[in-house]
């Protein structure tokens, strides 16, 4: 069982599942030389995923090219099925830093297979996690600067307002699909820059208003 934490409060949250939102900024897509999809691209990573702050990042043998995606996160404070936009930012009780790790070597052999990719994205430590600040102290989350250093070079530098699906047409779509319960997690989507990590390194991952994460690699 994991738990997150609210910052400035004695609220914790038992992490149930961890939605995440896949090609949802426009250059990212083109990076990676995907397409840009008709409907939202979703997936889960398992709550046994999750580390913390300067927790490390293991890197399982199976690959040699474990990446790194700075992400948002969202963290659901109340159950909702079927949220209208109009009022899914009522559900989110906070903002947090997330790491989705990515194993893409991994991940490409098996969607060029026809296969589930669930291990190239769920695996033991592939979710560094922050603790949580509450949505009132963010302010407008569609316009937050969000950045990835790797040995304090910056790799990835963009912005929330760059994600193609927003904030409440996120959490419409995933309630969709998915019953969101409290202390469910969802992941918005990386902005461009991703890249390789390699054991030694060390990652910084930071969103203005939010907070700071840093995560080392084994």
């Amino acid at each position: 069982m994991h738990k997150v934490r609210l910052k400035g409060t004695s609220k914790t949250f038992r992490v149930g599942k961890i939605v995440c939102l896949a090609r949802n900024y426009s250059e990212h897509i083109k990076e990676l030389g995907n397409a840009v999809p008709e409907k939202p691209v979703l997936f889960i990573k398992p709550a046994s995923s999750i580390i913390g702050h300067r927790e490390a990042v293991i890197i399982p043998t199976i690959s040699q090219n474990c990446q790194h995606e700075v992400e948002l996160a969202l963290l659901i404070g109340k159950w909702g099925k079927n949220i209208t936009a109009k009022d899914a930012l009522g559900h989110v009780a906070g903002y947090g830093v997330a790491l989705d790790m990515t194993l893409r070597d991994v991940q490409t052999e098996l969607k060029q297979k026809g296969l589930p990719w669930e291990i190239a994205k769920g695996f033991d430590t592939a979710c560094p996690l922050s603790d949580f600040v509450p949505a009132a102290e963010v302010g407008d989350p569609q316009n937050l600067r969000i950045t990835l250093k790797i040995n304090e070079q910056l790799r990835q530098d963009g912005n929330t307002a760059q994600m193609m699906l927003r904030i409440p047409e996120i959490i419409q779509a995933v309630s969709e699909i998915f019953t969101l319960e409290e202390g469910d997690v969802i992941l918005t989507g990386t902005p461009s820059g991703v890249g390789t990590v390699r054991s030694g390194d060390r990652m910084q991952a930071e969103i203005e208003k939010v907070g700071c994460l840093e995560i080392p690699v084994q």
